[in-house]
């Protein structure tokens, strides 16, 4: 046995058996070990940056960590992206590449690159491994890394001659989640003072509640709480449920961000008061006291003006909270924000909203539906309703472009059970469209809208509103392909939609071909999205509908 099939045999000890990868020449070896493990999955992406989305729809599907593979040089720096993607969205994830021999290290060698150097600012940690007998003891630590405490990527680089290594070590077992203890009773009792004199409370559930769902959902109705979810927290409280309002911040909800901005107690569980979920901070909640619970310490009290942090896991807090509950009377309170729910915006004529607003319409409640980023993120976002977490996989603190698509594809490899939609925009979809190819070769059945308006959609909106409509270098339409021919290109079946009557007679068909289908939804060039919180603006200052809609 040497490094490579030590390190094999690791993964498949700690139950990672799929790996998303591209092989080069610093990884030789792993790859001629892979032959002789029929127990693990490699999956060949096209391109690395497809590998680690993949991975990272993988482990938000499922809350496992997902595990990607690259050589060297360009194929490692490849990563970097889906690494930072990753460790701003709190994703577990195990990175592994190869570097050149030991002896080379340092000496600019063909395909050399400082991995452990490149990735340090976004990653939880990273190694670089001296000696094949050190193996199977970091993958048990990068493992426990990643998945413990607050989840995040972790990177480990193998020189080409570990992997070569003789191995005369020995197994290490999985290691159990680190705890990170518990709130102590009193500043329970001090939360659930706050919460009895209350009168305008609001619930606000982040992406780091994910396993909490259960928990957070009893926790609102037995105090009648008023329950926002961000956007990386959508699906942990049901959509359904009364109590729900809708996603806050730039793009949120009327009756989320108007109630943040009138509450007197705002509780705070998973969440990490992004700048796109607060607007300006001193206009962020003015009249309320804060309660943050949160798992990692550093976050509470960072951004916004704390009164009460809880150091624990959203669901024992959660639990505890709800515990000999004694609901206030909120009417008043809920009475106002009926009268904000009323107000949303609509998508009677044809755009985006409307198509997307229809697609989502078409999903069933064990649906998992997977964003690339820009104005069809913030629609799908507004529109979809997800009554259940781990159904919605974007990409939020980093925003990247060319999620999308091979975020689907690990989510469908890792939920089989699971109907598996993407909904893309004709920009995004470009950065990572060779993952069509993978899509083809395992037949993976994911089913992709491409919502086409000819422009790199939000970046236009902002300088229609804020540019006087100069419009630089946002328009695509001239250079985009036919994407009905690159889908038989690959083999993929597609449709076309162009209005509303087009859409709900070809949306039936597309979802339910087998394997993968692509259907192209051509939209008007100038859609924007509302509400709308402008950059350096409180949420109370949002543009609740198009002021051109508005005038006319």
């Amino acid at each position: 046995m040497n490094g490579a099939d030590a390190l094999l045999q690791s993964l498949i000890d700690h139950g990672l058996t799929t790996i998303f990868g591209y092989p080069g020449g610093a990884v030789i070896p792993l790859y001629d070990a892979l032959t002789a493990r029929p127990e693990i999955r490699h999956v060949l992406t096209r391109h690395e940056q497809g590998a680690a989305h993949a991975a990272e729809g993988w482990a938000k599907a499922t809350g496992k960590v997902g595990v990607c593979l690259a050589t060297s040089g360009p194929g490692a720096t490849n990563l970097v992206t889906g690494l930072a993607d990753a460790m701003l969205d709190s994703v577990p994830l195990l990175a592994i590449t190869g570097n050149v021999a030991r002896h080379l290290l340092g000496t600019d060698a063909f395909q050399e690159a400082d991995i452990t150097g490149i990735t340090l600012p976004v990653t939880k940690h990273n190694y670089l491994v001296r000696r094949a007998d050190d193996l199977p003891r970091i993958l048990a630590e990068a493992v426990s890394v990643a998945s413990g405490g607050r989840p995040g990527p972790v990177l480990i680089d193998i020189p080409k001659d570990v992997q070569l290594e003789a191995f005369t070590g020995s197994f290490c077992p999985p290691r159990p989640r680190p705890s990170v203890g518990t709130v102590s009773e009193e500043y329970i009792e001090q939360a659930k003072a706050l919460l009895r004199g209350a009168r305008r409370p609001v619930l606000v559930v982040g992406g780091g509640a994910q396993e909490a769902s259960f928990e957070i959902t009893r926790l609102a109705r037995a105090w009648n709480l008023p329950t926002i979810t961000t956007l990386m927290g959508l699906g942990i409280f049901p959509a359904a449920d009364p109590l729900w309002l809708g996603m806050p911040g730039m793009h949120g909800s009327v009756a989320a961000n108007r109630s943040i901005s009138e509450s007197d107690l705002l509780i705070g569980v998973g969440m990490r008061f992004d700048d796109r979920v607060t607007g300006r901070i001193s206009g962020f909640a003015p009249k309320a006291q804060i309660i943050h619970v949160d798992i990692d310490a550093s976050e509470l009290g960072k951004l916004v003006r704390t009164h009460l942090g809880l150091r624990g896991e959203a669901s024992d807090v959660a639990a505890r909270l709800a515990e000999g509950a004694e609901p206030q009377n909120l009417h008043p309170w809920w009475e106002k924000i009926r009268e904000w729910k009323g107000r949303q915006v609509a998508h009677a004529a044809w755009g985006a909203g409307q198509a997307i607003g229809f697609l989502c319409g078409q999903l069933a409640e064990n649906d998992i539906l997977a964003t690339d980023v820009g104005q069809h993120q913030m629609l799908a976002a507004q529109l979809a309703r997800f009554q259940r977490p781990r159904r919605w996989l974007t990409s939020g603190g980093l925003g990247t472009m060319g999620f999308g698509l091979p975020a689907a594809l690990g989510a469908a490899l890792a939920a089989p059970d699971c109907r598996t939609v993407a909904i893309v925009g004709d920009g995004g979809f470009q950065m990572t469209m060779q993952e069509l190819a993978t899509l083809k070769r395992y037949d993976i059945p994911v089913k992709l809208a491409i919502l086409n308006n000819s422009y790199l959609g939000m970046v236009r909106q902002w300088q229609e509103m804020f540019n006087d409509r100069r419009y630089s270098e946002v328009y695509i339409g001239e250079s985009n392909p036919d994407f009905g021919i690159l889908a038989k290109a690959y083999g993929i079946p597609s449709w076309r939609a162009t209005d509303a009557s087009e859409l709900a007679g070809t949306v039936p068909s597309w979802l339910s071909c087998p394997g993968p289908a692509l259907l192209e939804v051509v939209v008007p060039n100038e859609h924007a999205v509302f509400p709308m919180v402008p950059q350096g603006a409180a949420l109370s200052e949002m543009i609740e509908d198009d002021p051109a809609a508005v005038q006319a």
